[in-house]
């Protein structure tokens, strides 16, 4: 919710400036995310009068004026606004005075005519961040001389809060106001909504077949109105102040009174709709295109405002384009309902759309606020568009409208929860300002929940608003009293923060992406993959589980990259879902991603790119953290997401624990990737699986190292290798090392050269010569049969 500051003192002002009030509203549990000024600060900025405009000599695009801006004598100034016009009230700058961004207005001679000033647009000014069309036009009754910032009261301040679900009821100056009331015990003043008396008889039928899911509906005709009247200035900014461009005065005062009250409203061309307004579901086949020019396929599910011939509107989404108001629209339909919150809730999303009223509708509006926004909406539409009113039309069922709701507190379990007794009397004024009913009783109070209220149910609720209003800081600190022992921890399994650790220490940033992401990315990269798709999701390319940490670190390295940042190595833990909801696994994952350079810039730094090995060489490192690096095994395997030349699959006692590789090419064209990436993801089950720690001796002999170095098919991994020697290599090798594999001059096509180095150490005695050539031999006969891998010379 975004409003002006200056609109909320209109019905509340306490003696705080801004920055207090924003503190006050946040810390009773309404967080304050921004309060930034309404414009960019400019000066010498006035009010002038354009008394002439002629052609410049020398420019097609530009006008030569005179304008009278109150200083005595009428001033010259080249304008090239294509809007500019005798007798327009503009925003006019003076020379010596600063627009945003430090520019100063000097005179100038723009294609040999002199200048002496500047006629302002609304960007100019700052009051919007796209460069506008043409000068900013002020209405007749601004008065030339007077400094703009005081005549559109720029000295105003924006807030922005950021509201929890439960808390729809805030989604309003009403709302706000009702808050900073109850914070500084004081009244607040609600502008005069007095009943408009109809002057015509005209009506439009109104029948709701969807009781539960509309259980009121209220409706106006208004006739002669004119759409094409200028909405005040006053109105357009607050709207803008608001974050709500304006479009035209019917559909600005309907916004207006959603922000003022919080009742979202909707109008429609009365000449466009047939027979009479039905409430009710959608029918099989029905389409709707909506305003925005969406043309949307209507599900059974879906509640729709429709007349004889057909829907007019997603209720409490977004209307249709056929029933709009346009100008040449001359009688509206003004609506004001009550859509239950469960009917609205998820229908928005699952189409692909977010309006202020399905926000507002799914969160839970004011069932008893309909006729007072329908009166509020009529007389702005009177003042500014003129017409004449009809009699309001009411639909509605009183067996489905929410029931109300009595709610005891216990001024013992209140005393309990909050570890402090506080005076009766004073928790009675905090419900009732919070507008709630309450009868004192016998060590309780008897609380009638407002309507507006669909948060508040149990005694723990009206627990919650007391201490938030009272002030947490004003609650007693205590710290618990309990005997508590120290957890045990088992030395054979690794701590995840170990395993952070380790991956911050090898130059990587942790990551935290969401648990679920487009279904089109998921596919790109695991097309078999089962995952739950969410019935009520946050946007369209959010509504699948993730089956994998991959797709998420993909988006994270996209970002990082669309934002010039070429070296990125991410890592990230968490859940993945594999599987029906009757049938799902969440498994803990680890998950790794790099690409660019293999070091940091730098003058000494080598730019070459990193690869798959030093994605392994870190994974490798993590596997080593539990002592147990021989149950882990890397083999050759296809993934559909990885290169089939340059990805493994990782091992764990022999079952699969993840999978290591380069992106798929594919997979890169599909997602638009530009850059190569390694990937890594293993189980976390299985990488915090180590074993303890055990004291061996040390030995005081000798160690006795040979360097073998054998031909082999280059289809044959060296792991194998690796594990033939190491079978024959007998009981006192310690260490077997990889140090070199040759292809090319001296071996044959087709074949590789490995080196590896073996080194035997015996724990009481000194090894002699012909063991060790024994133990060589070995090696080198077990490896020819099992791999057919000869000794070279």
């Amino acid at each position: 919710m975004k409003f002006s500051e200056q609109w909320l003192r209109e019905w509340i002002s306490p003696q705080l400036d801004t920055q207090a009030v924003a503190d006050q509203v946040t810390m009773a549990g309404l967080e304050v995310d921004a309060v930034e000024p309404v414009a960019a600060s400019f000066s010498a900025v006035v009010v002038a009068e354009v008394l002439t405009k002629g052609q410049h000599p020398d420019a097609d695009k530009l006008n030569v004026c005179t304008v009278d801006d109150g200083s005595g004598a009428p001033v010259q100034v080249v304008c090239g606004a294509p809007n500019v016009a005798v007798g327009q009230k503009v925003p006019f700058a003076r020379v010596g005075g600063v627009l945003p961004g430090d520019f100063k207005i000097k005179k100038a001679k723009l294609r040999g005519v002199e200048s002496q000033g500047m006629i302002c647009s609304a960007s100019e000014l700052g009051l919007e961040e796209e460069t506008s069309a043409g000068i900013l036009e002020l209405p007749d009754e601004a008065r030339v001389g007077l400094d703009v910032r005081d005549f559109m009261n720029l000295n105003d301040m924006t807030i922005e809060v950021d509201l929890t679900p439960n808390r729809g009821d805030c989604l309003s100056i009403k709302g706000m106001a009702r808050e900073v009331g109850v914070l500084n015990r004081m009244t607040v003043t609600e502008p005069d909504i007095t009943p408009v008396p109809a002057t015509i008889d005209e009506t439009f039928a109104v029948d709701i077949e969807a009781t539960d899911q509309c259980p009121r509906y209220l409706g106006r005709v208004i006739s002669n109105v004119d759409v094409t009247a200028e909405t005040p200035l006053w109105m357009v900014e607050r709207l803008r102040r608001s974050g709500v461009r304006s479009i035209d005065p019917v559909v600005d005062i309907t916004n207006y009174v959603m922000l003022e009250l919080g009742q979202p409203m909707h109008a429609f061309d009365r000449d466009n709709l047939t027979g009479s307004m039905v409430i009710r579901m959608a029918r099989p086949g029905e389409s709707l295109t909506l305003l925005d020019g969406q043309q949307v396929a209507l599900r059974p599910e879906t509640l729709v405002i429709a007349d004889q011939a057909g829907p007019l509107a997603m209720a409490g989404i977004m209307g249709g384009e056929l029933s709009g108001v346009s100008e040449i629209t001359r009688t509206i339909f003004l609506e004001s309902a009550f859509f239950s919150p469960l009917a609205i809730a998820g229908q928005a999303r699952s189409y692909g759309l977010h309006t202020d009223a399905s926000h507002r509708f799914e969160r839970g509006v004011d069932p008893l606020l309909t006729p007072q926004a329908v009166e509020r909406a009529t007389r702005l539409l009177l003042d500014i568009c003129g017409g004449q009113a009809g009699p309001v039309v009411e639909a509605s069922c009183d067996a489905t409208m929410p029931a109300p709701r009595r709610v005891v507190l216990r001024e013992a379990r209140l005393e309990k929860a909050l570890s402090k007794r506080l005076d009766k009397d004073d928790v009675a004024d905090i419900l009732k300002r919070l507008g709630f009913d309450v009868a004192v009783g016998d060590g309780d109070w008897q609380v009638d929940v407002p309507s507006w209220r669909f948060d508040v149910a149990i005694e723990e609720d009206l627990i919650e608003e007391i201490a938030r209003i009272h002030g947490y800081n004003n609650l007693p600190v205590r710290r618990p009293a309990a005997r508590l022992s120290l957890r045990a921890e088992d030395e054979a399994v690794l701590p995840l923060k170990l395993l952070r650790r380790q991956m911050v220490a090898r130059g990587f940033q942790e990551a935290i992406t969401y648990s679920f992401i487009a279904p089109e990315l998921q596919s790109a990269m695991l097309p078999d993959a089962v995952s739950p798709v969410l019935a009520n999701p946050i946007s369209a390319d959010m509504s699948v589980m993730r089956a994998s940490l991959l797709p998420g670190l993909v988006r994270a390295m996209e970002h990082n990259l669309n934002r010039q940042q070429t070296r990125v190595r991410l890592f990230e833990t968490g859940l993945v879902f594999n599987g029906e909801l009757d049938s799902l696994s969440q498994v803990p994952m680890m998950g790794a991603l790099v690409c660019g350079s293999r070091e940091s810039e730098g003058w000494s730094g080598a730019k070459a790119r990193v690869d798959f090995y030093d994605l392994k060489g870190d994974l490798e490192s993590l596997l080593a953290l539990g002592g147990n690096r021989e149950a882990w095994r890397f083999e050759p395997g296809e993934h559909p997401a990885l290169h089939p030349g340059q990805s493994a699959q990782v091992l764990f006692e022999g079952k699969p624990a993840g999978w290591i590789g380069t992106l798929h090419p594919q997979v890169r064209a599909t997602l638009g990737l530009k850059v190569d990436a390694v990937v890594f993801e293993v189980r976390l089950d299985r990488l915090s699986q180590g074993q303890v720690p055990a004291f061996e001796p040390l030995s005081r002999f000798p160690e006795v190292r040979r360097d073998l170095a054998f031909t082999l098919a280059d289809d044959r991994p060296v792991q194998a290798l690796l594990d033939a020697a190491r079978g024959a290599a007998g009981e006192y090798l310690k260490d077997i090392t990889l140090f070199d594999v040759y292809a090319g001059k001296g071996v044959a096509e087709g074949y590789k050269s490995v080196a590896l180095g073996l080194t035997w150490q015996h724990p009481s005695r000194t090894l002699n010569d012909e063991e060790i050539n024994e133990l060589v031999e070995s090696i080198v006969a077990q490896v020819q049969v099992e791999l057919g891998a000869e000794l070279r010379g």
